[in-house]
C-alpha cells in the first residue's frame, strides 16, 4: 500500500507564516502537520510513501530525510500547482495500477488506520459538517455508499464533508479519469479537483464507501490551526523536555515546551506548544504556538500564532506573527 501525500500548496491563508515555512511543517502540540500524519499513517501499517511537493519543497525533503532517515519515500515535484487533481496525476507512474491512499497534507483525522485498510472496495473519510459549502461533499444513499461527490458546492445536498482521506483500489480508473478532465481542461474553482476525478470514477461504476473519521482538524487558518492545537494536546498530554530552565514559573497543563526553552517570572498554560530554545520572560501565555528561538518579554498573550527567531516585547493581546520579527510594543 503506497500513501500519496501532497504538500505542494502555497498556505495562503496561514501568511505570514508560510512566507518563510511550507504549511505541512507549521509546529502543531509541539510536532509538526506532517510528522503527525506519518506516525498515524506507519502505526497503521503502512510502508511506502509518496509526498507531491512544491512550494518550499526542500524545505520538506530536507525534514523528512532528516526525521525519518528509515523512511521509503519518493519525492514527486508539481512545479506549477494546478489543483489537487493535478498534484496525484504527477504520481501516475510510481503508483500504476496499485491500489493507494491519498492523505492531504493540511488536515489530520482521528481514524483506526488498519481498520479503514481493512474495508472492502474503496471509500471516502466524510465528517458532517454545519456548513460544507467550502469542502467537497459528499452524497451517500441509505447504504452507505457515494453515489455522488461535488467540490465546494454552493447549494449542498449532503452536509457530509470530504475530509481529504482516500482509499481507492481502483489506481488505473483515478489516473484516466484524472487524465481526461486534465486533456478537457475540466476544472472546478480555477483547479484541476481531485473530487471531480472521483465523481468520474463513480459514474463509470466505481463503488465508493463512506468512512467517518472520529475527528477532523483542519489546520489551513489560525483560529482552526489553534483549536487544532489545545484539542491535540489534550490528546497527547503535552511534553516537556528535561532540558529547560524556570524560575518562578507557573506552568500549567497541557503544554508542550521543547529542548533550550527559558520561562522566568512567567506563567504559560494551558494549551501552548513553544518551539526550541524560546525564552519567555515576565510574560503570561496561553493558548498559543511559539516557534523556535523566540524571545518575550513583558507581554500578555493569547490565541497567538508567534513565528520562529520572533522577538516581542510590551504588552499585547493577540498577534499573528511570522519567523525573523521584532517588535516593540512598549
Amino acid at each position: 500500500m503506497k500513501a500519496i501525500i501532497p504538500v505542494a500548496g502555497a498556505g495562503t491563508k496561514l501568511r505570514p507564516h508560510t512566507y518563510t515555512q511550507p504549511k505541512a511543517l507549521i509546529p502543531l502540540a509541539g510536532r509538526t502537520i506532517l510528522s503527525i500524519i506519518i506516525d498515524q499513517l506507519r502505526e497503521g501499517g503502512v510502508q511506502e510513501f509518496i509526498l507531491v511537493v512544491g512550494y518550499m519543497g526542500e524545505k520538506i525533503q530536507d525534514y523528512v530525510q532528516m526525521h525519518y532517515p528509515e523512511l521509503d519515500v519518493t519525492f514527486v515535484q508539481q512545479a506549477d500547482r494546478q489543483g489537487l487533481g493535478h498534484a496525484i496525476y504527477l504520481t501516475r507512474e510510481l503508483v500504476g495500477d496499485d491500489e493507494v491512499l491519498i492523505v492531504l497534507g493540511d488536515t489530520i483525522c482521528e481514524f483506526d488506520v488498519a481498520q479503514l485498510l481493512a474495508v472492502e472496495g474503496s471509500v471516502l473519510g466524510v465528517k458532517k459538517v454545519d456548513d460544507p459549502r467550502n469542502f467537497g461533499v459528499a452524497e451517500i444513499d441509505e447504504a452507505g455508499i457515494i453515489t455522488k461527490v461535488v467540490e465546494k458546492p454552493q447549494i449542498p445536498k449532503s452536509n457530509m464533508a470530504l475530509v481529504g482521506l482516500y482509499r481507492v483500489r481502483e489506481a488505473e480508473l483515478l489516473f484516466r479519469c484524472l487524465e481526461a478532465n486534465l486533456s478537457a481542461g475540466v476544472m472546478s474553482h480555477d483547479e484541476y479537483s481531485l473530487t471531480d476525478a472521483l465523481d468520474c470514477m463513480i459514474g463509470q461504476g466505481a463503488r465508493f464507501s463512506g468512512f467517518r473519521v472520529s475527528n477532523w482538524f483542519d489546520c489551513g487558518r489560525k483560529e482552526s490551526l489553534l483549536t487544532s492545537n489545545a484539542i491535540l494536546l489534550k490528546k497527547f498530554g503535552g511534553t516537556i523536555a528535561e532540558s529547560h530552565i524556570f524560575e518562578n514559573a507557573i506552568i500549567i497543563p497541557p503544554v508542550s515546551i521543547a529542548p533550550g526553552c527559558t520561562v522566568h517570572n512567567s506563567i504559560v498554560g494551558p494549551h501552548v506548544a513553544i518551539g526550541e530554545g524560546s525564552q519567555i520572560h515576565y510574560s503570561v501565555v496561553r493558548d498559543s504556538i511559539i516557534g523556535s528561538f523566540s524571545k518575550l518579554y513583558d507581554v500578555v498573550l493569547h490565541d497567538s500564532l508567534i513565528g520562529s527567531d520572533t522577538a516581542i516585547k510590551g504588552e499585547t493581546r493577540i498577534l499573528n506573527i511570522g519567523d525573523n520579527t521584532e517588535i516593540d510594543l512598549g
